[in-house]
């Protein structure tokens, strides 16, 4: 078997889709994506491509090396997730090929079902109460939303009492059980990320992530001496190595590698593994489209310190398609009382719909993050 063809597809709200075929028939489907950089990734998987045309898809370990290795650069947001798309690519046709679902193909199952949270609130988060309740009448037990919006090297009382009324609104409306995660997305600088971190933990949040930007991981030390909350992070980290150094820190206690960046499936499975050996816990990033969503949910089930799931479905960013309209079968990502069952199905378990691909790559997207600033006038993180 012999890979043949790589075709991408730019489709809305902001996703990258990618068909790898072969001589015998068979496809598989990766997201080679990042967010705001979907034509730069498009590119990079272009230039990636004569790696791969003419080769066995099976040999995944051998094509990701020489995709690494062979260009001599390597790692990076860009890089990483155009290897990543193509990996999940390849891992379906293997699973299609041997009729079994990826996540037997690394071990087998380690859970029948794996719980999933809800996103709340949108970039600058409001009404996160009623969303809250809304979505655990749906039938989740765990909820995310944005701290805050901007927010300055030194900020007022103010925007520091909004941050914990929010999540004060959301406790009382759904209830001390329900989990809630408190997105910090790099926001919020070393100095307000401790006092906010201690003013949250009343409360008793799910998690804290991303408390600050990952270049100044070195202050997790410091913002840990400030709170028992879990500290979450690792959506802009690439490969193992990318995590080797915040793993032997010793701060944070969730790990957030997306399948979509962090170099795939495989790779995924062992950042888990380095994880679990430093009894941290994982909860992949995924606010993408549903080929990652698949992706992510077969490393999950054969994954022991996997504990939660993110998930796209009626986010903030997807606005005019979602993420079961590419799916034939919209029922496999079915919630039920929180959780999303096991994928069946072999390779990666969902079947795209690939004639709507088709038709929605002809609207296609240029999507890009707001740039935020701040009063006087500097550029401030989104």
């Amino acid at each position: 078997m012999k890979i043949t063809n790589l075709t991408l597809y730019k489709v809305p709200p902001r996703w990258l889709f990618l068909k790898i075929e072969t001589d015998n028939g068979l496809e598989g489907w990766g997201e080679p994506i990042v967010e705001g950089r979907a034509s730069t990734v498009e590119a990079c998987v272009k230039e990636l491509s004569d790696y791969l045309i003419g080769q066995d898809p099976r040999k995944i370990e051998d094509l990701f090396q020489v995709m690494y290795r062979g260009g001599f650069y390597r790692g990076g947001p860009i890089m990483m997730s155009a290897i990543s798309g193509i990996e999940q690519a390849l891992w379906d046709i293997k699973g299609k090929f041997y009729n079994m679902p990826v996540y037997e193909m690394l071990g087998g199952a380690a859970r029948d079902k794996i719980r999933v949270y809800s996103w709340i609130g949108g970039d600058r988060p409001s009404d996160v109460a009623n969303e809250a309740k809304e979505k655990i009448k749906a039938g989740f037990t765990a909820v995310k939303m944005n701290a805050t919006e901007e927010m300055e090297y030194i900020d007022n009382t103010s925007s520091v009492e909004s941050v914990i009324n929010r999540i004060a609104a959301v406790r009382e409306a759904v209830g001390k059980d329900v989990g809630i995660g408190m997105d910090f997305h790099g926001r919020v600088h070393k100095t307000m990320a401790k006092i906010i971190a201690k003013e949250l933990e009343p409360y008793r949040p799910m998690f804290i992530e991303e408390p600050v930007l990952p270049e100044n991981n070195e202050a997790l030390r410091e913002i840990a001496r400030y709170t028992s909350t879990p500290i979450a992070t690792g959506e802009r980290q690439y490969t193992r190595w990318g995590f080797k150094q915040l793993l032997m820190d010793g701060y944070v206690d969730i790990i957030q590698p997306d399948v979509s960046h962090a170099g795939g499936i495989f790779e995924m499975k062992k950042i888990a593994a380095m994880a679990e050996a430093f009894d941290v816990a994982v909860a992949p990033h995924c606010p993408l489209g549903p080929i990652a969503l698949a992706s992510c949910l077969q490393v999950d089930f054969c994954t022991p310190n996997a504990i939660i799931q993110e998930q796209s479905l009626g986010i903030h960013y997807n606005q005019g398609s979602d993420l079961l309209d590419y799916l034939k079968d919209r029922s496999v990502f079915k919630y039920e009382n929180g959780y999303v069952n096991i994928l069946e199905g072999p390779g990666l378990g969902i079947e795209v719909d690939e004639e709507h691909v088709k038709e929605m790559a002809k609207v296609g997207h240029d999507w890009k993050n707001p740039i935020w600033r701040y009063k006087d006038g500097s550029v401030a993180e989104w």
